[in-house]
């Protein structure tokens, strides 16, 4: 019999980026989820299968790859989902093969924490499958060895909230503390369909940054100030605040070159429509937007921003973090 765990998206409502630099940011999970079924196998090898990713393979004891969908990129997609289970099984004391099915309703490569909320799913399915009790820091500890596969330095905030779930005040350096979220939180995410390189623009920032240190860096401090203003903001349920915070936001990463053209386009519409605020969420470049909506005007927004060429959809927080399912 399978294992079945699963991990939510996630998205940055303030602070990408100046995250990196020390500032805080605030990230809530949301109702999107990956699920991970994990079965053991009769040899030892590890197989792979990730329709989202439209790949699938072996891995063998000696870390050769045989694939199956996908070709050798697959590898690369999969190599992350593999440290996961590796670092699982160097756990558990006799040798096992075991087989990983992912299926998961998150957008890849769009800013809302695929990898990391595939990768503690993965952990935690494949942890309870050969009865290895591991706590939630394992499974954050795993999930960013992952993620370092995928971003290179990343600053902890996806694995920490597909470990954990619910709405953090996330700094780099000390981790993660609770926002008490007593109201709904209405988002609806624009989604330009655009993959980029996290790494890619994280880099370009440090360029920036290094170029114009006495311009950009007031730019980041500020970017923290935002963040805890808002976090008080949450904590009151003061969502015209929050809003007007999440325009600030926005600017301030238009500011320092991550937004483009898509993005901007999506985020005004959305503002049209009755939206209390929006900005980019991620890294930017591509991937998605969010914007907060008086919950009579989100469907509204969600038609606005699919007039201008993007995917839209209905998110809403949730508390649950990596579950087993069932």
């Amino acid at each position: 019999m399978g294992v079945v765990a699963s991990a939510p998206a996630k998205i940055i409502l303030f602070g990408e980026h100046f995250v990196v630099y020390g500032e805080p940011a605030i990230v809530t999970a949301i109702n999107k989820r990956a699920h991970v079924t994990a079965e053991l196998r009769t040899d030892k090898r590890i197989y792979i299968n990730s329709p989202n990713l439209k790949a699938s393979g072996y891995f063998s004891q000696k870390n050769r790859f045989q694939a199956e969908q996908g070709g050798q990129e697959a590898r690369i997609k999969l190599e992350p989902i593999r440290i996961a289970v590796q670092q699982i099984l160097n756990l558990y004391k006799e040798e096992n093969g075991v087989n990983v099915n992912v299926q998961s309703k998150i957008p890849v490569a769009a800013g809302l924490g695929s990898s990391a909320a595939v990768a503690a799913a993965t952990a935690t399915a494949v942890s309870r499958l050969l009865g290895i009790e591991i706590s939630r820091e394992d499974v954050f500890r795993i999930a960013y060895e992952a993620e370092r596969f995928v971003h290179g330095t990343p600053s902890g905030i996806d694995p920490t909230i597909s470990t954990y779930g619910g709405v953090l005040l996330f700094h780099k350096d000390r981790g993660p503390t609770p926002i008490n979220v007593k109201e709904d939180i209405p988002l609806v995410v624009g989604d330009t369909g655009i993959e980029r390189s996290t790494g890619e623009i994280v880099s370009g920032v440090r360029q920036r940054r290094e170029r114009y240190p006495s311009i950009v860096n007031p730019i980041i401090k500020a970017g923290g100030k935002v963040a805890l203003h808002a976090a008080k903001a949450l904590e009151a349920g003061d969502l015209t605040t929050l809003g007007e915070l999440m325009n600030i936001n926005h600017a301030m990463l238009s500011a320092i070159g991550v937004s483009n053209e898509f993005l901007d386009r999506l985020v005004y519409s959305a503002r049209k429509a009755g939206a209390l605020g929006a900005k980019l969420t991620g890294a930017g470049g591509g991937g998605c937007m969010v914007a907060l909506s008086p919950p009579d005007k989100l469907k509204q927004v969600v038609n606005a921003i699919e007039r201008e060429g993007g995917t839209a959809f209905v998110a809403r927080k949730t508390n649950e973090g990596v579950k087993i399912e069932g």
